[in-house]
């Protein structure tokens, strides 16, 4: 399927990588923080790219854009981030045309979350076409295909249970520290970085463990107080993380900085640690399990966990793919509308002009001629016939391209060859 909305040459894709085929490391090497995002849409511009979105979360990092080959897109992600092409080859994917637009389709409504139901990515889809637009970089067709994919999301979270229960990261790690931490009620938990699933990671603590030794620190303390503020608890430095870290029975780390911020070096146990490393690049050292007191767990185990509540969502993916389908049709007939408009109007310009001079001659021809009544008639003649012939290129069985350039040719209307 060749995409009408920039060039004949120019094809819809979706490429980058995700939890499916990339562990943590990996996807933390791809990531993009808010400069590379930046830095990527400018290069973007500057290549020739009319239109793309780029999204980089914990679970993925992903660009949707129009391209005549997918390598521009993949060497955008690799050349603003710490991978590598070959990297990519490994673990990347890449969509085009009808099966980018079901890949988008599936990630903004949950369906290819980490766990199943999280709608955490449509806001960042969101959020990415917004800047893509305030830079000029989103046609008309991407504009139309994210609300379509918002549209979609929204109905399936209204619709159907697939995001009923309590169950997203954030939460998993909650209960996995009620399961393995005895008295945690009693005991003393660090919470470094309040970033979004860190205010989350927060809140269920708060709520699930009744624990009032919890503290906050982040790189901008401001953050961190008004977190704290409506939670009432501690808040320190970031220059007293390593005193911190000494009296803490329970670390939770969330923060988004690009290398690891807890390592061996700056652990000095005197009792056993349990480390939860909710970031992405990974921000705890691989080396803190050298030490025998420390257990380090990593957000893509705690995606693995499954409970009822994920058992019980499953039931509902037939509904949401009905959604997806019904509205993903909407958006196509669309699609498919826009490419042959242009075909519809020019043939109807080219009736037009016949009956103009066939009425002109017959008025000078016939004395009594009656030009409005002819005028009517003919006007309702060229309707049916281009009414007919829409009908026939919206029908799911006709080769568009194909019938467009067969009008263009019988009626000598010329748009080919723009």
């Amino acid at each position: 399927m060749e995409n009408n909305n920039q060039s004949k040459h120019h094809y819809f894709y979706s490429v980058g990588l995700s939890y499916k085929k990339a562990d943590a490391e990996m996807r933390g090497k791809f990531s993009l923080d808010t400069l590379a995002k930046t830095r990527l849409l400018e290069q973007a511009k500057t290549e020739g790219i009319e239109s793309l979105i780029v999204t980089s979360t914990c679970n993925r990092t992903e660009i949707y854009g129009f391209a005549e080959h997918p390598f521009q897109l993949i060497k955008l992600i690799c050349e603003n981030s710490n991978g590598s092409v070959e990297e990519f080859q490994k673990v990347g994917f890449v969509y085009k045309n009808q099966e980018a637009i079901n890949h988008i389709f599936r990630v903004g409504t949950g369906l290819d979350s980490q766990i199943l139901g999280d709608f955490e990515i449509i806001s960042q889809i969101r959020s990415s076409f917004t800047q893509s637009k305030a830079m000029g970089l989103a046609n008309n067709y991407m504009e139309r295909l994210v609300n379509a994919v918002i549209q979609a999301s929204k109905k399936i979270k209204n619709d159907t249970e697939i995001s009923s229960g309590a169950t997203s990261v954030s939460f998993a790690a909650v209960q996995y520290i009620i399961k393995n931490v005895e008295d945690i009620g009693n005991k003393n938990i660090l919470l470094f970085g309040t970033g979004k699933i860190g205010r989350n990671t927060c809140e269920n603590l708060v709520k699930h463990t009744k624990n009032e030794h919890i503290t906050l620190i982040n790189r901008t303390k401001d953050k961190a107080e008004r977190l704290a503020g409506k939670l009432n608890l501690i808040v320190k430095d970031y220059s007293e993380l390593h005193l911190e870290l000494q009296k803490a029975d329970v670390v939770v780390v969330a923060t988004g900085a690009q290398n690891p911020t807890v390592d061996k070096a700056i652990l000095n146990l005197k009792k056993p640690l349990l480390i939860l490393d909710l970031s992405i690049p990974k921000n705890v050292h691989a080396d803190v399990e050298d030490l025998k007191d420390v257990t380090l767990i990593h957000m893509d185990y705690l995606s693995q966990l499954t409970d009822e509540t994920l058992e019980n969502r499953k039931n509902h993916i037939p509904a949401a793919e009905a959604i997806i389908e019904e509205i993903k049709e909407e958006f196509n007939v669309w699609t498919k509308g826009r490419k042959f408009a242009p075909t519809i109007h020019a043939l109807k310009e080219k009736l037009n002009a016949i009956k103009k001079s066939e009425l002109n001659f017959q008025s000078k021809k016939i004395a009594d001629f009656n030009e409005e009544q002819a005028e009517i008639i003919s006007a309702r003649i060229i309707q049916k016939i281009t009414t007919q012939f829409a009908n026939h290129l919206k029908d799911d069985d006709t080769m568009v391209d194909e019938s467009i350039e067969w009008i263009e040719k019988v009626f000598k209307i010329g748009l080919a060859a723009k």
